[in-house]
């Protein structure tokens, strides 16, 4: 019996890519760089499934150019604003994710991230290795303090609260602001309305999906009501900080600090503004770069794609409606 066809758009860990190559018969792109999106566009033609990344776009006319054949797509990350859910739907195709697996790996970096952005880590690394550092100072690169501070969690899913939970060993108080309904929120965290974070939250942290409500949801007006002293942190998705006016607030120091895992685009251009600025961090969307951790999302999106192909339902689907008779 032949195996189903796969593309699979970049090179996964070994662990989900040896699954997938001993179920499907794999054309596997091997560049670093994604495939462009004419050749998505042929690659895709006949294949039973795509086992694809956030790089890649998924939509009308490429579910179109791979046939009404296409049993599964299977996306390699947690959110999937590159993918045309609905349209996928619509043609009975099964959209699959990895949920939960990140949480755990990108809370420690959201975290990460907040504390160097405090205590200017990436500041003072440049300014010993520029030869600065010329004796200890009572005023040098002083930040605001981590413990006994108010955190803001804008989205309160299974990330935002893993946050919460490293926030309680710094006596943090934590603050939320979730637009979408929260199961069994922790007790020592206080829901808030947007507003009311933004202007009592010394650290602002963002695990908010993308969707055209959250597109800019922290734009000029939301920079506005922050705290000169407080610090902006983004691991959800570029898009939902409006980067023009996060630049002007930077740089007119009007708030202290931001730190970004995530940019819009990806990767930022070189000749990006921000990149001049020094109360800046800004990371290549790592957030979930544990190495157990990428070896877990390649096995479950493996697993998702050969469910996929194999007409069984998925483990993790984001379109469970297309099982409904």
């Amino acid at each position: 019996m032949s195996k189903p066809n796969v593309f699979v758009t970049r090179m996964i860990p070994e662990p989900g890519l040896a699954r997938v190559q001993e179920a499907c018969q794999v054309d596997l792109w091997t560049d670093e760089l994604p495939p462009t999106r004419d050749v998505m566009l042929e690659k895709v033609r006949g294949v039973d499934g795509l086992l694809c990344l956030l790089t890649d776009r998924v939509d009308d006319e490429l579910l179109d150019a791979a046939g009404p054949q296409l049993k599964v797509v299977s996306n390699h990350a947690v959110g999937y604003d590159n993918i045309d859910v609905d349209a996928a739907t619509a043609r009975g195709i099964p959209v699959g994710n990895t949920p939960g697996i990140l949480t755990d790996a990108t809370a420690d970096f959201a975290f990460a991230l907040l504390m160097a952005a405090a205590r200017r880590v990436v500041e003072a690394d440049a300014y010993v290795r520029a030869g600065k550092w010329r004796t200890w100072g009572p005023s040098i690169l002083l930040g605001p303090e981590v413990a006994g501070s108010t955190l803001g969690i804008i989205g309160f899913g299974r990330i935002g609260q893993a946050v919460a939970k490293r926030a309680a060993g710094f006596n943090i108080q934590v603050i939320y602001h979730s637009p979408r309904p929260v199961d069994n929120p922790p007790a020592a965290a206080r829901p808030v309305d947007l507003d009311t974070l933004l202007r009592e939250a010394d650290f602002v942290s963002l695990h908010m999906p993308l969707t055209p409500e959250t597109r800019h949801l922290i734009d000029a007006a939301a920079l506005a009501k922050m705290k000169p002293t407080a610090v902006l942190i983004n691991t959800a998705r570029g898009p939902v900080v409006d980067q023009v006016a996060l630049y002007a607030a930077l740089k007119a120091k009007r708030i202290f600090a931001a730190a970004l895992d995530v940019t819009d685009p990806e990767p930022l251009p070189m000749d990006s503004p921000l990149l001049a600025l020094d109360n800046l961090i800004l990371a290549p969307h790592i957030a979930s770069a544990g190495a157990a951790t990428r070896d877990k999302m390649a096995r479950m999106a493996a697993e998702n794609l050969i469910a996929g192909v194999r007409g069984e339902r998925l483990p993790n689907c984001v379109n469970p409606e297309v099982y409904e008779d």
